[in-house]
């Protein structure tokens, strides 16, 4: 029996299939909806969430929660900055079945300035 993937699906497989991440160099997955976005570096090999930073935690709810460039921005400055204290400088990004303009450009953008390789 065969599945029946929607467009987004077949994207995200044909991405996801090009990358992986290990110890070294974890993966930047990222998730935007309408109004929230969140990212995670994720270590492959073992299966673990390394660093996370999203709009849907409690400290961000003051900080004008909507689904703009500019909120993107301050999330890609905020997972940099906790992937640097975990002690990881590069990662692989994977933007999922997203193009890569707008929000998902914005938040990538942000950690790089912020010193993240990828």
């Amino acid at each position: 029996m065969s599945m029946i993937l929607t467009g987004r699906e077949r994207r995200k497989r044909r991405v996801r299939k090009k990358i992986t991440g290990d110890v070294q160099r974890p993966r930047m997955s990222v998730f935007r909806s309408a109004k929230h976005i969140s990212v995670q570096l994720i270590d492959d090999a073992t299966g673990k969430t390394i660093a996370f930073a999203s709009t849907y935690e409690k400290g961000f709810n003051g900080k004008g929660v909507s689904g703009n460039c500019k909120t993107a921005k301050v999330i890609g400055e905020a997972v940099a900055e906790r992937a640097k204290q975990k002690g990881v400088e590069a990662v692989v990004f994977d933007r999922s079945s997203y193009r890569y303009h707008g929000r998902i450009k914005a938040l990538a953008d942000a950690a790089r300035q912020k010193g993240l390789k990828f």
